[in-house]
Formats: C-alpha cells, sequence, structure tokens
C-alpha cells in the first residue's frame, strides 16, 4: 500500500519537454505547471546565484499555488569565458556559439529545487558539467546543426541527441544534469519527501 507521501501530488514546475522526459524516468505519476516567471539576470548576478534562484523561483510560485504538492523546479545555465550563453533561438545563432565553443570547455550549470510548504521541505542542488568541445570543422557544424536543430538548448548542442559527436569529454557528477534535470539530486529529495524510489 502507497505512503501518504506517495498519493502527495508531485509537479513539476516546467514547460520544457526535456524536463518532463526526465522525471518520466522515476515511474512516478506527476502533473505539470508552468511557473511563468521572469528569467532576467539581476545585476551584479553570478551565474551560479542566477541559477539557484530562478530554480527556487519557479517552484517557489508553484507550490504557493499546491501548498501540499511537491514540486519541482529547475534550471540551467551555460558559461563559456566568464560569460552566460542563452537559448540561440535560430540556426544561425546555433551555428554562432557552436563555431565560439570549438576547442573549448563550456560549463553547464544545473540547478534544482523541491519544496512542499506542508511537509515544510525545501530542498536545493546544483550540479556543474563541464563540456570540452573538440576542434570542429564548419561542415560538422552546419551538418550538427541541420541535423538537431538545438536552436531551443543553451549551448546549441544535445547530449541525448547527436551532441555527444561534438565533444572530446563531459564531466559530471549526474548525467542527467546536462538535458536539464539532475535526477540524482531529484531522487534524494523525493526520498526526504516519503516516496519510496527504488
Amino acid at each position: 500500500m502507497p505512503s501518504q507521501s506517495q498519493k502527495r501530488l508531485l509537479i513539476l514546475a516546467s514547460s520544457s519537454p526535456y524536463r518532463k522526459l526526465l522525471l518520466q524516468r522515476l515511474g512516478l505519476p506527476f502533473d505539470v505547471q508552468s511557473p511563468a516567471i521572469d528569467e532576467s539576470r539581476h545585476p551584479g548576478e553570478t551565474p551560479a546565484d542566477m541559477v539557484e534562484r530562478l530554480a527556487n523561483s519557479k517552484a517557489g510560485v508553484v507550490a504557493r499555488r499546491f501548498p501540499a504538492a511537491v514540486v519541482v523546479g529547475s534550471d540551467q545555465v551555460a558559461v563559456h569565458d566568464g560569460q552566460v550563453i542563452g537559448k540561440p533561438g535560430s540556426a544561425d545563432r546555433a551555428r554562432l556559439q557552436l563555431r565560439s565553443f570549438s576547442g573549448h570547455q563550456v560549463d553547464f550549470l544545473t540547478a534544482v529545487s523541491v519544496q512542499c510548504l506542508e511537509l515544510g521541505l525545501r530542498f536545493a542542488a546544483c550540479v556543474v558539467t563541464e563540456v570540452c568541445f573538440r576542434t570542429l570543422a564548419d561542415d560538422e557544424i552546419e551538418r550538427y546543426v541541420a541535423r538537431d536543430n538545438p536552436i531551443d538548448c543553451a549551448g546549441s548542442f544535445k547530449s541525448e541527441a547527436a551532441g555527444t559527436t561534438l565533444l572530446s569529454a563531459m564531466r559530471s557528477s549526474d548525467p542527467t544534469a546536462i538535458i536539464g534535470l539532475p535526477l540524482i539530486s531529484v531522487a534524494q529529495a523525493l526520498r526526504q519527501a516519503g516516496y519510496a524510489m527504488p
């Protein structure tokens, strides 16, 4: 028989299809709610501070709407040469980003916040993934962008698709963080909330 926590509504505070697919891996039923927050960077804010604040804000907005639910919020930012790299939004910008990353390392910071007001739960974690791009020829970049169309991905590549062919190495404590939701951390939080995790 499931525990009371197993019956508690689980909500993903995100409109990201990638995060939805990742959370489905845990085999728990959940709803999706868009947090609809301003994701602008605050003046003087470090990339780590920004991504952690946004993950907390996303979870917090939805948790206040559903105080009995366990809410998962996440945010990700790419950093190259100290600069925050956003989603390219177009194939041309994706090609430009990838040319600038050729032969360099890009750090992806993925923050997660899990909150439940009724339980008094407020869990937060941030996972850094070091992504090392190999030296890329223009024709490789052209073929990759045409194949994966990564215009909605920070850093212009999809590690869950052909994006790994652009890399020489990737280092992270959680292999799912690069896709947008660090499931090791999420599972830890859900165990704290009383969910039975395999």
